[in-house]
């Protein structure tokens, strides 16, 4: 089971330290350089190459305007006026000045088609690794989960990747060489005095941008978690439309909704408040510096120790640094907050894997498919036992059912079995091999469900046939469907195998989705079935239908029912009777109801509420169905 800290991952908002973010880094930097995938690593290298080659000559565009104004200097006010300056700057010049802007803007364009499969793939791989962990994650996990927060998560943390990638990569790392480079040049031309302010600016700059931005973080973090409380809310409400309805709550979920949007608001006014006090301050920052940097330009100027062309080559670099400069800022903000969106994206993939394959795990074999569980002991939360030393054994070929009042256990013994959860004691087999020694997706593969509460896919109902076997043929799914008794169904709407079934299968009845669920199973074609209460939210006459349909599935396999009436496992080759998470009878239908124990005053209490349901005629000409031989 996960521990503590892990249930507790920042999966909506992340961690706001630095060494969770730089865990989020070191994650993301494996693919960047792509293990044996030499054509992106070739991308990255050109991808440098065309960055260094676009700075190089960004940087030098200053030095070749620098040349032309002094060029131009001893024509001014010269005999020819006009046609003396233009003159004066050679046509190289001119071009090598024009060149120099294609080749900066030029290069980083390349640069970024380039480097844009690199980053897509990247963020590609990162959100199919979040995805397929999810699904890889315990039941427990998403139980304890909201899906919709789930999925925030990994939008914004794709998102957060691409921002980081483009934008630090080739955006602010680049600037701070830049600056580097500017620096250097201006102390080697000029005077240590120039590179010291110009640095002395970026630095306080930096330090100011970052204290200002560390304090209000906690303002976007407070908008990311409002954010997803009423995403959430509003994801979880339309996914239960039908309830809502049902209710009358559109007012009551509409406020649940508004709080959630209350808090965002709240936390939007403080967060753009203070966003206005950084922009503030830093732009009081760059002004002084850029005054500064003006005066002393100026008097050296002034002093015959610089032309005019330095003094606009100095006036050059601090223009085109203030830009990038400007917008570092913006862009710092969003820095921090895509790392935040990473991590949370990366705390996805460190969870536990509570229930994993054994490390020598291998294939199961069915051989007949028998399945047995022996002196089985489970709970959910170890201080609340679910199942105390449940043993059975459903022989190959035979029809079991497990009966009891709610909360009993019986559905816990089909996610055990499905090895949703693991045993807390005791163990289950298929055909002798302890479950937790095979693959779970092999255990998974040979055992076929029809749930009380069958959820489809928002899709056709050819898909949603199909998803028992991916990549079956249209005449396979047909044929599914026919020995389901639904095909007729099916063909009668306008839109056949094409019919959109709506959200969790909103547009079909109750019993038509079991008959999905049916086909489905069926085209699955797996040696082991279980039924988990399949009928018990339907109707007498429809659940009469769906019995058949179950039988003829269940013809030769070894079939697991989970029933809440009675009447529908009365042919089981065994029925057992669950109460307090113990087995306290078994026998067939017939000595379970001589025994008069607990299985046959249950069988009387539902015998007895069928009756009173006749005579109230609730369930007009049902008498004759209703009545199952004692």
């Amino acid at each position: 089971m996960a521990s503590p800290h892990q249930s507790a991952s920042p999966v909506a908002t992340g961690d706001n330290t630095p060494h969770t973010q730089m865990h989020a880094l070191r994650a993301l930097l494996p693919h960047l350089w792509p293990k044996g995938q030499w054509d992106l690593r070739a991308r990255v290298v050109l991808s440098v190459l065309c960055l260094i080659i676009a700075k190089v000559a960004n940087v030098y565009v200053p030095i070749l305007f620098k040349h032309m104004v002094d060029a131009l200097g001893p024509q001014i006010g010269a005999v020819g006026g006009t046609a003396a300056a233009v003159a004066g700057v050679s046509i190289g010049l001119l071009l090598a000045y024009g060149l120099a802007r294609i080749i900066s803007q030029a290069f980083a364009e390349l640069r970024d088609g380039i480097f844009a499969k690199v980053a897509q793939r990247s963020i590609r791989a990162v959100a199919l690794s979040t995805f397929r962990h999810l699904h890889a994650l315990s039941l427990k996990f998403h139980l304890e989960r909201q899906t919709g927060g789930l999925n925030r998560a990994i939008e914004r943390g794709a998102k957060g990747i691409e921002f980081l990638l483009f934008f630090v990569l080739f955006n602010v790392l680049p600037t701070l060489i830049e600056i580097g480079m500017v620096c250097v040049i201006l102390w080697v031309l000029y005077d240590w005095t120039f590179a010291a302010l110009t640095f002395a600016t970026i630095a306080i700059y930096i330090w100011y941008t970052l204290k200002i931005t560390e304090w209000r973080i906690k303002y976007r973090r407070d908008m990311n978690e409002s954010d997803q409380v009423a995403n959430t809310k509003a994801v979880d409400s339309l996914l239960n439309y039908e309830t809502v309805k049902y209710f009358g709550n559109e007012e009551h979920e509409a406020q649940r909704y508004d709080v959630a949007l209350q808090a965002y608001e709240k936390a939007a006014v403080k967060s753009r408040t203070s966003l206005a006090m950084l922009n503030t301050g830093q732009a009081a920052i760059i002004a002084i510096g850029l005054v500064l940097m003006m005066g002393l330009a100026a008097r050296q100027a002034a002093a015959g120790h610089m032309s005019v062309g330095d003094f606009v080559l100095v006036n050059a670099y601090l223009i085109q640094l203030y830009l990038p400069l400007n917008f570092l800022g913006t862009v710092y903000r969003e820095i921090r907050q895509s790392l935040i969106d990473m991590e949370a994206m990366f705390a996805l993939l460190r969870v536990d894997v509570e229930i994993a394959d054994a490390p020598a795990a291998k294939p199961l074999l069915v051989t007949a498919g028998e399945v047995r569980f022996e002196h089985v002991n489970f709970g959910y939360d170890p201080r609340r036992p679910i199942l105390k030393d449940v043993s059975f054994t459903v022989p190959a070929g035979h029809k079991l059912a497990i009966v009891g009042p709610s909360g009993a256990g019986k559905s816990t013994l089909s996610r055990l079995l499905f090895r949703f959860y693991d045993v807390n004691a005791g163990r289950i087999l298929i055909d002798g091999q302890d479950i937790r020694t095979v693959t779970q997706a092999s255990l998974r593969a040979a055992i076929g469900i029809v749930p009380q509460d069958t959820v489809l896919f928002n899709d056709t109902v050819a898909y949603n046939i199909a998803y028992g076997k991916p990549g079956s043929s249209q005449t396979q799914i047909e044929q599914a469907a026919e020995l389901a008794h639904i095909h007729d169904f099916i063909r009668s709407q306008p839109d056949g195998y094409q019919t959109k079934v709506g959200e969790r299968g909103l547009k079909l009845s109750g019993g038509e989705k079991q008959r999905v669920a049916i086909a489905r199973t069926i085209l699955k074609d797996p040696p082991i079935l279980l039924f988990d209460e399949a009928t018990s939210a339907l109707d007498s006459h429809t659940e009469r239908e769906i019995q058949d349909n179950l039988s003829e599935v269940a013809r030769d396999h070894t079939t697991l029912v989970i029933a809440h009436r009675l009447s529908t496992v009365i042919d089981a080759d065994e029925i057992i009777v669950l109460e307090d998470g113990r087995i306290v009878e078994r026998g067939t239908h017939d000595a379970l109801l001589a025994a008069s124990g607990q299985y046959a005053a249950m069988w009387r209490r539902q015998q007895e509420a069928a009756q009173r349901e006749v005579l109230a005629g609730e369930l007009p000409g049902a008498g004759e169905g209703s009545k199952v031989p004692a």
